[in-house]
Order: C-alpha cells, then sequence, then structure tokens
C-alpha cells in the first residue's frame, strides 16, 4: 500500500463522499462501515471482488462473462436510478387531457417531494409489479421496511401534476382490473341482492356500515369463487401498486366542494388550468361533424365513438374550444354536462346515503391531515374506514352503534399520515379521487417534469409521433 497511484487515491475519495452523502441523506448511518468495502475496492485490495471474472492463466474472460458483468452494472445502475432519481412513466388513459396526452412519456422526478425508500427492496428494475409474457410476480414479499421518505425539494402543492401508487389496488384480480376490487366487489354484492331479495329478508342492520360489509361480503366471495372469469386475488404492498397521475386539487387540512362543475377550496372558487375539460352536449342544425372537425379539436377516435352520431354529440372540450364553437353557424347550442346528486343511489365515494354527492357536485369534504383528530360516528366512518384500517393499520370494528378501534371504544380519531385529493383535468371521463377516496402521503411516488417522447395512438409511423411535445416541460400552472 506504498505506493498507491493519486487517481485510485482521488476515485476512492470521490466515492467516500458520494456514501457519506448518501447516508446523510437517507439517516441510517448504520450504513457508515459500508466505508469500508469501498476502500477496500479502491485502496488495500484485499477482497478479490472481481474472482469470477477472473482466469486461471490471466487471460481476458469470456465475452459472455464480460456481457454478463455489464448487464448487472446497468441493472444495479438502473435501480438506483429509479429508487432515488427518475423514473420513466407512460400516460395511459386520457384521465389528464389536454394537460397530459395518452401516449406521453415522462421523466418523473423522486427528488421533488423526496424519494420514498423501497417497501419491498428485493425487485426487479423497470417492471412495476409483474414481468410481461411470463405474468409473474417481480418483487419478492421478504424483506419489507416500513415507509420512510428522504428529504426532497418541495411539497406537494396545489394543481401540481403528482405520480401516485393506486390506494384501492392493494387488492387486484388480475383478469379484471377496472374499476378496482373495491368498486367491483361492492356492485356485485348490491347486484347479487337485487336479484335475490330473499337474501336481506329477516336481517336488522344496526347502521349503513353493517349493511356495507354484508354487501361486500357477498361480492368478495362472487370474485374469489370465480377465479376463470376474474383471475387470481393478488395483494400488492403500497410500493407495488399500479402507477397513476392526476393533479392535486387539494391538500392535507383543506376543505373540498365542487358546485356545478367548479371546485372550491375553502369557500374559494379556484381557477381552472387552460387544460381542464369537461363534457359538453354540442348541437347542431343537422349538420353531422365531420373528421376536420374532430381533428381541429383534437378530439380521439375514441371519444369521437363516444360522442355520438349527431345531430347531437357528447364531447370533450376546453372551456376556450366550447367558446370557439359557439359561433360555428351550424352549431345550435353548446352546454356542459352536468350530473346533479341524485336520491337513495350513491354514485361517488364514500358511496354511502349520509352523502348525496355527484360527479359535478361534490362534498363539502374536509382533506386529512396528519396530527389532526376528527369525531367518529355511524354518519361519518364509511368516509374514514379505510384510512383507519389499510392506510394506517388499525383493526377496525363496529357492534351495533359503538366503534371499537385496536379493541377499544373510540369515538375519534388521530390521523398518521397527510392525505390528498386527485383528480384528472379531464374532468369527466377521469376515475379519481371522487371515485376512491384519499391518496396517503406514502403513496406519492414523485412529480413529472418533462416530456421525452410522445406517440398518437390514433395514427400510423411517422405520423404518430407528437414533435411539438418533445421535451415539453410539465408545470402545474400549465
Amino acid at each position: 500500500m506504498q505506493n498507491i497511484p493519486k487517481a485510485r487515491i482521488i476515485r476512492f475519495a470521490f466515492a467516500a463522499l458520494v456514501y457519506i452523502l448518501m447516508v446523510i441523506w437517507i439517516g441510517n448511518y448504520w450504513l457508515l462501515p459500508g466505508l469500508l468495502i469501498i476502500f477496500d475496492v479502491y485502496i488495500s485490495k484485499k477482497v478479490p471482488w472481481n474472482f469470477w471474472k477472473k482466469t486461471k492463466d490471466g487471460r481476458k474472460p469470456a465475452a459472455w462473462i464480460e456481457w454478463i458483468d455489464a448487464l448487472l452494472f446497468a441493472l444495479v445502475a438502473v435501480y438506483i436510478i429509479n429508487l432515488f432519481f427518475f423514473q420513466n412513466y407512460k400516460i395511459p388513459t386520457s384521465s389528464l387531457e389536454k394537460s397530459m396526452l395518452v401516449g406521453d412519456h415522462l421523466f418523473v422526478s423522486k427528488m421533488s417531494y423526496g424519494p420514498r425508500m423501497p417497501i419491498t427492496p428485493l425487485a426487479f428494475p423497470l417492471v412495476q409489479n409483474t414481468f410481461p409474457i411470463i405474468n409473474t410476480r417481480s418483487y419478492t414479499e421478504w424483506p419489507t421496511w416500513s415507509y420512510k421518505r428522504l428529504k426532497g425539494f418541495k411539497q406537494v402543492e396545489h394543481n401540481d401534476i403528482v405520480v401516485f401508487n393506486f390506494p384501492t389496488g392493494d387488492t387486484v384480480p388480475v383478469l379484471y382490473t377496472n374499476p378496482d376490487y373495491y368498486i367491483t366487489i361492492r356492485e356485485l354484492g348490491l347486484s347479487q341482492i337485487n336479484r335475490t331479495p330473499e337474501l336481506i329478508q329477516n336481517k336488522n342492520f344496526d347502521s349503513e356500515y353493517a349493511f356495507r360489509q354484508f354487501v361486500n361480503d357477498i361480492g368478495r366471495k362472487i370474485v374469489h369463487n370465480n377465479p376463470q372469469q376474474f383471475g387470481e386475488v393478488l395483494y400488492r404492498p403500497v410500493d407495488r401498486r399500479d402507477n397513476y397521475v392526476k393533479r392535486c386539487i387539494a391538500l392535507p387540512g383543506d376543505t373540498l366542494e365542487i358546485r356545478s362543475n367548479q371546485v372550491f377550496i375553502d369557500g374559494q372558487a379556484v381557477k381552472n388550468e387552460p387544460g381542464v375539460q369537461h363534457n359538453y352536449h354540442v348541437i347542431t342544425d343537422g349538420t353531422l361533424l365531420n373528421q376536420r372537425f374532430f381533428d381541429r379539436l383534437e378530439i380521439s377516435s375514441e371519444d369521437q365513438m363516444q360522442g355520438g352520431i349527431g345531430p347531437h354529440y357528447l364531447l370533450p372540450l376546453t372551456a376556450d374550444k366550447a367558446d370557439k364553437i359557439k359561433g360555428y353557424k351550424f352549431i345550435e347550442s353548446v352546454q356542459i354536462d352536468e350530473q346533479k346528486p341524485v336520491d337513495s343511489r350513491e354514485l361517488v365515494f364514500p358511496y354511502s346515503e349520509n352523502y348525496n354527492w355527484s360527479r359535478d357536485n361534490y362534498g363539502p369534504l374536509w382533506i386529512p391531515q396528519k396530527g389532526a383528530t376528527v369525531k367518529l360516528n355511524m354518519d361519518n366512518i364509511l368516509l374514514y374506514d379505510r384510512i383507519i384500517t389499510a392506510y394506517e393499520g388499525n383493526q377496525l370494528e363496529v357492534k351495533g352503534q359503538t366503534i371499537y378501534i385496536n379493541g377499544k371504544i373510540a369515538d375519534s380519531y388521530t390521523f398518521k399520515m397527510n392525505y390528498y385529493f386527485m383528480m384528472g383535468d379531464n374532468r369527466h371521463k377521469s376515475a379519481d379521487s371522487r371515485y376512491w377516496g384519499f391518496v396517503p402521503e406514502d403513496h406519492i411516488v414523485g412529480r413529472p417534469i418533462l416530456v421525452w417522447l410522445s406517440l398518437n395512438k390514433d395514427k400510423s409511423f411517422p405520423a404518430n409521433i407528437r414533435w411539438n411535445r418533445f421535451f415539453k416541460v410539465v408545470t402545474g400552472g400549465e
């Protein structure tokens, strides 16, 4: 060790500095002994770390060994980059149009809100939960770590576009993923009761919560007893649930309300982003709309088919485009669609007769905040039951009109995490928090910052390439 080249010393110093900074960032100082490995790799060289590449006669190893070495290095590098810095994400649905388009490929920054340490650390990089083609799990359930988020550049803010793990994606029938498992079992249970009313004859339910549990049990049995239709039912940890992308409309502690399609936060109307669109009833004088009209308004072929054959169309439009076509001679009327609250039929979260809300008239709803305490009663328990159980790991029981948490009578609950309310910019074609509820802070993945590729699924190559979207910066207020 007397004649160590300066280059090796410099490389060691750089690697050690980077490692120390990572340990400080992660906040786990038990990792500091790893410096001994770095010291040996660069300086002492006592351990033959590359023993598998050496040949007995000292010749260069076989090409396949070099390829395996390069592949392993690449996989480790990609894993670290995906874990701490960036991740690729492709927009699969139209829920964020016109802000984000189907076929946009995004760089998602983990640094924006702070990278989340993996809950399932042993996983294959570039695959979220399932290997394609062979359809096997791409991660192991052991070991598992508790939720921990490293320091980031900022907190989630109003109107941020956010990538997150799908909250109700913890339980998944692999052949029936849309709608989610909990909506599916509720709808199946209600349908079965409607077809077989004797199921609830002579049953007295002490509360709506008890009836919901009964309905869910019926639906759950249908799903689990029909693997040929629904497939195997899997549980997925938080970081292995499917990725979703929506706009954050309400933050912890906010009170959200939607009145006739207009969002209000704490009683104040929120300015809509330019890309926000709703469905509009477009009625012509009998003129049938042609492809040129749809192309000018950037309406996809799928939306065209769903919009009808005229002269009455239902089309997704931004406010600006709706105002624009009102001036066309052949357009008789353009009216925004509005779903009114309906009696005795629950259509949106929390699917309760106590909350007569709709897609376009929703709330007021307070967004749970870490450390805040709410009073629990039989009217609001369906708002918070998943938070108490699935997201924060408690046992919840309701006996008659009494609520028990972890075996003790509870008339209040203090939240352990912050929660968010996410919505798509395509307000009438978005499966979002209006249908499945709150997004916990431990489900937050990152923030899209750049579109690096965009492909139009309605066109063939090379016309499908949206050149004008390449390297488009994603902002909260675009």
